[in-house]
């Protein structure tokens, strides 16, 4: 299953944004208002949980300075990868658009489709906030 953000321009550099999002402490400021949890695990994972949503462990995977950031389900029972692509406009601005993708089964993928549609737009509506 594979699911993208509409792009974001945000009033700062490609630089700024990579660092902002490389630092997973920066991912709670993204985060819907729904939020029940956020707990930084270390430099490199964070969970998280939604209001009726099993909560999910996120780990930064890659990290492409100044243009992209993968990070990738912790557990291996439900696979998937969520990316940020950071393409530069101008020298302050820059256009951000998250991917995700998702190795579930059909009947998994209609369950979650739209939550996580949804809240992957959160994220990118949000990347002002960083």
């Amino acid at each position: 299953m594979n699911l993208e953000s509409t792009k974001v321009v945000v009033e700062k550099s490609n630089e700024y944004i990579f660092n902002a999002l490389t630092d997973v402490k920066n991912f709670e400021k993204l985060m819907p208002e729904n939020i029940a949890k956020f707990e930084v695990i270390d430099e490199n994972c964070f969970e998280f949980g939604l209001k009726g949503m099993p909560e999910i462990k996120l780990v930064k995977k890659e990290a492409t300075p100044h243009s992209k950031i993968v990070l990738g389900a912790a557990s291996s029972k439900l696979p998937f990868t969520l990316t940020g692509n950071l393409n530069t406009i101008e020298e302050n601005k820059t256009e951000v658009q998250l991917f995700f993708e998702g190795d579930f089964n059909p009947m998994m993928a209609m369950m979650v489709k739209g939550p996580i549609g949804k809240f992957i737009e959160t994220l990118a509506q949000n990347m002002h906030k960083l």
